[in-house]
C-alpha cells in the first residue's frame, strides 16, 4: 500500500485485511509479563494497606486528586490519538497517523511534567520515599511506570520514524508502540485507583 493510492484501491485493499493481533508476539510477551509484574507490586501494596489502613489513609490524603485525575485524563486522550493513528495507518492516510502519533507523544511527555511537578511538591513538603510504607509504594509505582512512559515515547519515536521514512514494517511499528502504549495507560489507570482514589 503506498502513501498516495487511490480510494479505490485503499477500499479495495481494506476490504480483503484479514483480521489479526496487532503488533507482533514479541510485544504481547513483553505486556503480558509486565501486567504480571505490576500485578504483584498492587497486590503487595494492597497487603501493606491491610496491615496499615490508618497510616495509608492518613497519607494518601496529602496526595492532589485533581493532579493524578489530570495526569489520567492525559494518558486516555494519549491512547485516543495512538488508536486513532493506527486506524489512520490502516487507511493509507500516513500524513494524519504521524500527526496523531507526534500528538500521543506530547500527551506522554506532558504526563510526565505534571508528575515531576508533583514529585517536586511532595518532596518540597517534606514526603520522601523513607517517609513511611505508602510513601514508598508511592514512589515506586509512579516511578517505575513513569520510566514505562518514557520508554512508550521511544516506542512512538519509532513509529513516527517508521511513518516518515519507510513503507517496510510501518504497520507492525506503529501497531506495536500503540499496543505498549495501551498498556502503559491500563497500568496508570489502575495505580491512580489503588494510590490516589480508594479509601
Amino acid at each position: 500500500m503506498t502513501d498516495t493510492q487511490t480510494p479505490e484501491l485503499h477500499q479495495q485493499s481494506t476490504g480483503t485485511r484479514t483480521p489479526h493481533v496487532p503488533g507482533g508476539k514479541d510485544i504481547w510477551v513483553f505486556v503480558l509479563g509486565d501486567l504480571v509484574i505490576f500485578s504483584g507490586y498492587f497486590v503487595v501494596f494492597m497487603v501493606y494497606r491491610a496491615q496499615q489502613p490508618e497510616l495509608f489513609l492518613q497519607s494518601q490524603q496529602h496526595l492532589d486528586l485533581t493532579v493524578g485525575a489530570v495526569n489520567t485524563l492525559v494518558l486516555l486522550t494519549s491512547s485516543w490519538f495512538v488508536a486513532r493513528s493506527v486506524m489512520a495507518a490502516r487507511d493509507g492516510d500516513i500524513a494524519r497517523a504521524t500527526r496523531l502519533t507526534v500528538y500521543c507523544g506530547l500527551c506522554g511527555v506532558v504526563f510526565l511534567a505534571v508528575k515531576a511537578f508533583e514529585w517536586s511538591t511532595k518532596i518540597a513538603e517534606g514526603y520522601t520515599f523513607p517517609s513511611n510504607d505508602f510513601f514508598m509504594f508511592y514512589y515506586l509505582l509512579t516511578g517505575i511506570h513513569g520510566f514505562h512512559v518514557a520508554l512508550g515515547l521511544v516506542f512512538l519515536g519509532v513509529s513516527w520514524y517508521q511513518l516518515r521514512t519507510s513503507a517496510r514494517n510501518r504497520m507492525s511499528a506503529i501497531e506495536t508502540g500503540a499496543t505498549y502504549w495501551h498498556m502503559v495507560d491500563l497500568l496508570w489507570v489502575v495505580i491512580f485507583a489503588l494510590v490516589y482514589v480508594m479509601r
